[in-house]
């Protein structure tokens, strides 16, 4: 009996004991934010430079995101003077929104040493959700795969040829003496045609992006497949602006896309200063042809909607054809039979040979071999006879001067040109 009166009086205890620590009040925790405050306060001190949130972030490196959480708000909009079929917005921090309006591709580009912002997808599903596309390019891109040749004159005057490793044309094809010289080297190689790029090369050497032309729209599995290795593909649309400085002005474009916004605006800025010194000039209202002698007889000429015959417009002269062609078409030349030419533009005053397909000739007797009835042309009795220099059109940084090199030919002046010179 009174081993079971112990027992009771053990349970008894047990059980005020359970009661006494269930409400026992918590222990108090200890009143960090105090201390927090002053090691910030501390650190404010030792780092007036930095920002709270800056501060906050090193001291607590644990309650931070490994991707920033900016908001991707606009900034500003680059200023276009002739350029309509790309823009360019800057957002906080640095980045860049490049869009080429003719397809609606678009490539976010992050400042080196920054990181792509969490909230990107935003961006890409709004995308997304219009069918367009949406790519993110980190600075500084590299390991180019350049087709588009009319961009590579842009690079080099960008003093941007080392993002450049893949070309898709030989050695031999190109006039730009520091590209040629970059493939003799080995720096930049050759890796096909539009449309068969050696796939092998370009993946196995990690190229982070295509340039191309219009070209590639022939064969859009191309497209397809590199992006299926996931290659990005910018197609230029430089050559389908209605302004002739508009081409120039993707110099801006190439520009932000490589971190060179400065450079861009200055090489921009002397062409724009050519066209304002040429339009201050009285204009002559003189006709120039502009043509070519094909291979089997006939004249290519170039549209009237085309940018030569604006080039010739600005430099103060007339195109001879006022009305050629079907503007729609978005082609640059059309081919006519010799009679046809001869019916407009014998009483033409000033020829000039495109020689950049059979290279150039170098007289007008060379001239008169390739067609006999341009003897009976005006131009070509009273000696106004000219030619391009076989790299114009990769040249695309020298519409400006091509058109300071017309004017100065309706002048007279026959002796301060770079890319038209006079035939004897």
């Amino acid at each position: 009996m009174k081993r079971k009166k112990q027992l009771i009086l053990l349970l008894f205890a047990g059980l005020l004991w359970l009661s006494g620590c269930s409400n026992a009040s918590p222990a108090a925790k200890p009143d960090t934010g105090a201390a927090e405050k002053n090691d910030l306060e501390s650190q404010a001190e030792s780092n007036p430079d930095k920002t709270d949130s800056e501060l906050q972030a090193e001291s607590n490196p644990d309650k931070t995101d490994s991707k920033p959480q900016a908001e991707l708000n606009i900034e500003k909009s680059m200023d276009l003077l002739y350029a309509e079929n790309f823009t360019v917005d800057y957002y906080e921090g640095g980045y860049a929104l490049l869009t080429t309006t003719m397809d609606n591709s678009q490539f976010f580009i992050v400042p080196e040493g920054k990181e792509t912002p969490q909230n990107i997808d935003d961006l890409i599903e709004d995308a997304a959700a219009k069918g367009h596309k949406l790519v993110v390019l980190k600075r500084p891109v590299k390991d180019i795969y350049l087709v588009a040749s009319s961009v590579m004159d842009m690079f080099r005057e960008l003093d941007a040829l080392s993002t450049i490793t893949f070309s898709g044309q030989k050695e031999s094809s190109w006039y730009i003496e520091e590209a040629r010289e970059a493939m003799k080297k080995g720096d930049i190689l050759y890796a096909g045609k539009y449309d068969k790029p050696d796939y092998e090369m370009i993946v196995s050497s990690h190229c982070s992006l295509a340039i191309e032309n219009m070209m590639i729209s022939h064969t859009p599995e191309v497209i397809e497949k590199l992006e299926d290795f996931n290659i990005p593909v910018l197609i230029d649309y430089s050559s389908y602006e209605s302004h002739p400085l508009g081409r120039v002005e993707w110099v801006k474009f190439y520009g932000a896309l490589l971190g060179k916004e400065e450079e861009a605006e200055q090489i921009f800025a002397k062409q724009a200063e050519i066209l304002a010194r040429v339009d201050a000039d009285e204009k002559t209202g003189q006709t120039v042809a502009f043509f070519y002698i094909t291979s089997n007889g006939l004249v290519q000429v170039r549209q009237s909607s085309d940018y030569i015959p604006k080039v010739i417009t600005l430099a103060g002269g007339n195109y001879v054809f006022e009305d050629l062609g079907d503007p729609e078409q978005k082609r640059s030349t059309m081919n006519m039979q010799v009679e046809e030419f001869y019916a407009g533009a014998k009483d033409a005053d000033f020829l000039i040979y495109n020689s950049s397909i059979d290279g150039g000739i170098s007289s007008v007797e060379e001239l008169l071999d390739k067609c006999e009835l341009l003897a009976d042309f005006k131009a070509v009795k009273e000696g106004n006879v000219f030619c391009t220099a076989n790299d114009v059109y990769q040249q695309s940084l020298s519409i400006g001067c091509l058109m300071e090199d017309i004017h100065a030919m309706l002048h007279g002046k026959k002796d301060t040109m770079n890319y038209l010179f006079h035939l004897e």
